[in-house]
């Protein structure tokens, strides 16, 4: 079974029906409980960093993310909740994440061309960077949808993928149990569901 967490920021509904295309039981959760039960944990996450951020840790449910991540536990962060896996961001001021990968979370404007319309919304291919346990039924090139401002930076010997976007964006990490997607595998047909799929043969 995997948890998605529920801490009031996120597509949760759209990641639980994609769950189901799969033939994979997914809850919607605020409970520890439900959380610990869980086989795998999905951070998904829309808006500001900051916002989410607090929105996690007013949750009550941030150190048992943290505890059962450390545990060995599968956790997959979506979008922004792929962010919240870095040591910090700079969207309005400089704000601390969950520092379970290395790197940090900054404007896409500082690496693309200028002129480019920011966010960054649609689809654009996979360029893979590393191996990646989550491309097991994809192939390099396949498309995937984003919608983003923002990106990771310094995780070079975690990025398993980049797209190209007026420059190379850091697309997916992975870096023992933790996974992140900056694009939105929900969103993504089934190339999105391949990498959900995947994911849940994790263990």
């Amino acid at each position: 079974m995997t948890a998605i967490i529920d801490y009031g920021v996120g597509n949760l509904f759209s990641l639980q029906s994609s769950f189901a295309a799969i033939g994979e039981k997914a809850v919607v959760t605020k409970s520890e409980a439900e959380l610990r039960k869980a086989d795998r944990l999905v951070l998904p996450g829309v808006g500001a960093f900051k916002d989410a951020r607090l929105a996690l840790k007013e949750s009550g449910l941030e150190e048992t993310v943290l505890d059962l991540v450390r545990s060995g536990k599968p956790l997959l962060g979506i979008c922004l909740g792929m962010q919240l896996l870095f040591d910090r961001d700079y969207e309005d001021g400089v704000h601390e994440g969950l520092s379970l990968i290395r790197g940090e979370v900054r404007p896409i404007s500082e690496s693309i061309e200028s002129g480019l319309k920011i966010p960054q919304i649609g689809w654009n291919s996979l360029i893979f960077r590393n191996r990646s346990t989550l491309f097991r039924y994809i192939r390099e090139g396949d498309y995937v949808y984003f919608v983003h401002s923002y990106h990771a930076t310094g995780c070079e010997e975690c990025t398993t993928a980049v797209t190209e976007y007026g420059g190379l964006l850091t697309a997916s990490v992975e870096k023992d149990n933790v996974f992140g997607c900056q694009f939105h595998p929900e969103k993504s047909g089934d190339v999105g569901l391949n990498i959900l799929r995947a994911f849940v043969e994790v263990s």
